[in-house]
């Protein structure tokens, strides 16, 4: 079974840049045919895809997240990073990474939160001066 542990800092500062990683275990991040994503939940609102990185190293952003967002991955350490850049308040949010596998079906969507079988526990972050 697919394990996933997100870290990084709980704070961050305004106009900084927020780095989180999520280390995989019980599973390979280049194996066909998963998506890793990044999802977020500020407080009092519902779950916000952000992006994703395919099996394959492809990416996929949220439109809305996409001109300060970067998903990157090591494969040698199997685990993947988001950096949201210019933070403000707004991104306050639990932050989780989650896994699906799309078992190759042309129709998988990975911004549909559905498609995700298995999610770390979340992390909190927020953004303070």
């Amino acid at each position: 079974q697919v394990q996933l542990q997100e870290s990084g800092p709980d704070l961050v500062k305004p106009s900084q840049t927020l780095s989180l990683t999520c280390t995989v275990s019980g599973g390979d991040i280049t194996a066909n045919y998963y998506y890793w994503s990044w999802i977020r939940q500020p407080p009092g609102k519902g779950l916000e895809w952000m992006g994703a990185i395919a099996y394959d190293g492809s990416t996929y952003y949220s439109p809305s997240l996409k001109s300060h967002t970067f998903i990157s991955r090591d494969t040698f350490k199997n685990q993947f990073s988001l950096q949201l850049s210019s933070v403000t308040p707004e991104d306050t949010a639990v932050y989780y990474c989650a896994s699906g596998d799309s078992k190759g079906r042309s129709d998988y969507d990975p911004r549909e939160l559905y498609e995700y079988d298995y999610w770390g526990q979340g992390t909190q972050v927020t953004v303070s001066s």
